[in-house]
């Protein structure tokens, strides 16, 4: 029977849960690197032992681990990682030019098909890449030095290139988003990079519909079709099927289109999931109610999904990394929420439980399929 690993990573550490393909009892092991921020953490998918993990500190600064025996054991690896090309600048809010910094690693997606392959998202926003299993890190400088780069704006987290998304059927393809700038498309394995905005509309900016300045909260894709793209963005949940070239809202019947999460279930493209959020100011679940919601139709068409979910006194967040699908037959959805709570689901939201309650705030959350 197949296994199921999930890789949370927390405000005070990182936790491995095991289980069966059943996904009834799981075994809870960690904290690893306690006391320290792990932003992301995720396996190869060439490689299941292999997992990397970001791991920082106010007061430490940023360090990246690797596992090469499923989280058993972890080494830090070469956290080299320079700016390339000219030093570019960016407005912030009060107007003057700030250097581009490096703060800290928000998202790491290793190569579909090479274990040693691996990229790194980070704030400032840029993109890195290491072709060696994280020990050297090299920067691909055509998206920070893109034209519009100038014109990037922090969101309230910073400005974080948090999502990356390879295509399965073309390795020259990569899709990231940025907050507060937008959406990139690169179709040269990251060497120059294209906005993939169109159809984005951001009350709060200058132009509600520029090129660049939408914060964009995350991006989902089904394997089997690159082309269609789900977003949840600050507001509005958007939907691509170009590539990103024109997007066009599948809000719909949502109590709340604001959100952090969105993902796609493992064998229906047109199934989405999100967990929409009170407000931009409000960082927690509507009505104190924790509900996922889920459309079968690609969107505009939602119902909640609550059986197994605290109903009443919940103010909870789910952030935008911290919900996974699992590849078993029974589709399996994961989630984490600002309350250390971990949420289950084996029948693709149709019930959930709790897998574990007391965990530290959770950043997010990966899962990986195990013979």
């Amino acid at each position: 029977m197949s296994k199921v690993r999930l890789l949370v990573g927390t405000r005070k550490g990182a936790f491995v849960l095991t289980s069966d393909g059943k996904r009834e009892h799981w075994e809870v092991n960690g904290p690893h690197f306690a006391g320290w921020e792990i932003y992301h953490l995720k396996g190869s998918p060439a490689n299941p032992d292999r997992l990397y993990a970001s791991q920082s500190s106010g007061w430490f600064g940023q360090v990246l681990q690797r596992s090469d025996d499923g989280g058993k054991t972890w080494e830090a690896m070469g956290n080299e990682f320079q700016y390339q090309g000219e030093a570019g600048t960016h407005k912030w809010y009060d107007g003057s030019p700030h250097p581009w910094a490096f703060a800290r690693v928000w998202h790491l997606e290793p190569s579909l098909d090479d274990a040693d392959e691996v990229y790194a998202g980070v704030e400032d926003a840029a993109l890195f890449r290491s072709t060696d299993g994280g020990k050297a890190w090299q920067e691909l400088p055509g998206l920070r030095t893109h034209p519009s780069g100038p014109s990037w704006a922090p969101g309230a987290g910073g400005l974080c290139l948090h999502t990356i998304l390879l295509d399965r059927t073309n390795p020259d393809r990569i899709f990231t988003a940025i907050s507060a700038a937008g959406a990139f498309r690169s179709d040269d394995k990251g060497e120059t990079w294209k906005t993939i905005n169109h159809g984005l509309h951001s009350e709060g900016i200058p132009d509600p519909n520029a090129e660049v300045g939408h914060c964009v909260h995350r991006l989902a894709l089904h394997p089997s079709r690159p082309n269609v793209l789900f977003m949840q963005k600050h507001w509005d949940v958007m939907r691509t099927d170009d590539a990103g070239d024109s997007w066009h809202e599948i809000s719909g019947n949502l109590p709340t289109d604001f959100g952090f999460t969105i993902d796609v279930h493992a064998h229906e493209p047109e199934t989405v999931y999100v967990v929409p959020i009170t407000s931009d100011s409000h960082h927690f679940v509507p009505d104190g109610k924790l509900r996922v919601y889920r459309s079968k139709t690609g969107g505009d068409e939602w119902e909640a999904l609550t059986k197994g979910l605290p109903q009443k006194d919940c103010y909870v967040n789910v952030l935008r990394d911290a919900m996974a699908v699992d590849s078993l037959d029974s589709c399996g959805v994961y989630f984490g929420t600002s309350g250390g709570q971990v949420y289950a689901s084996a029948d693709a939201g149709d019930s959930w439980n709790a897998i574990v309650r007391d965990l530290p705030a959770v950043f997010s959350v990966e899962v990986q399929t195990l013979p």
